[in-house]
């Protein structure tokens, strides 16, 4: 299955996607996460890898794959990355982090001032992830930048599902309610998580949510999570509300 995180900056994107990634691991099939946000340089850390190349290097770099995308223009829509479909097993080995079963593959990063938009990076995101061929019980986690861009870049044209994460704010909330219009745009099913909730935020969160119903998992305020965020450090917290998302998403999406 081929799940995207989405949410407003600092809900616990990349949190949640490393805690996932773990977990779903642990039950011995691979876990794909693919890095599509260009400024974050922090999930490597959080899932105790090193931040692999960008994977634009693959193609020369990000200049030139702007380049080959420019010269099709004006029909950008028929140039691709891919001539053949890749398994996970087909990742070129200098362009990806591994350990614990968990592979981490980052599309591009911002590295200089000037450097130019990302634009580059979000194609060669899309057919990256629609590329991918999976074998049964494999996983991809892709982790998206802030906001809803990505939905323009068509990230979740070849998704399964998208995992929205809520954090206790007006700003998530009315996000939600434009992640779920354009989800359900082009057929994806929604799924919520409501992030770093207590007694006081959880109940005022579920009233105010459209569709409580797709409200798949609650994970609390965690000292020890924040902690390791600010330090960067890897995550070792073990959640049982993550665990019970994972059997949830794997009998919902197989």
């Amino acid at each position: 299955m081929k799940l995207v995180l989405c949410g407003k900056g600092g809900s616990g994107k990349s949190t949640v996607a490393a805690l996932l990634a773990k977990s779903l691991a642990e039950n011995g099939s691979p876990v794909l996460v693919v890095d599509t946000d260009e400024s974050n340089f922090g999930l490597h850390r959080q899932l105790g890898l090193d931040l692999p190349q960008d994977f634009t290097g693959y193609y020369g770099g990000k200049q030139a794959v702007m380049q080959r995308i420019m010269e099709a223009a004006p029909d950008y829509g028929s140039v691709s990355f891919f001539e053949e479909a890749w398994g996970l097993a087909d990742l070129p080995a200098s362009y990806i982090s591994e350990k614990d079963g968990v592979i981490l593959v980052a599309i591009g990063k911002i590295h200089e001032a000037g450097e130019g938009c990302a634009c580059p990076m979000g194609m060669l995101a899309r057919q990256f992830i629609g590329n991918l061929t999976l074998n049964p019980g494999e996983t991809v986690i892709i982790d998206t930048e802030a906001g809803i861009e990505h939905f323009g870049r068509g990230i979740e044209e070849n998704a399964d599902a998208v995992l929205m994460l809520i954090d206790p704010s007006f700003e998530s909330l009315r996000l939600s309610e434009k992640v779920l219009e354009m989800a359900r745009s082009m057929d994806k099913p929604v799924y919520f998580i409501l992030n770093k909730v207590d007694e006081t935020s959880e109940p005022l969160m579920r009233e105010n949510i459209k569709e409580g119903d797709r409200i798949a998992a609650v994970i609390p305020t965690d000292a020890d999570l924040m902690g390791a965020g600010l330090r960067g450090e890897e995550i070792a917290t073990d959640l049982s509300e993550i665990r019970l998302l994972g059997r949830r998403l794997i009998e919902d999406l197989g």
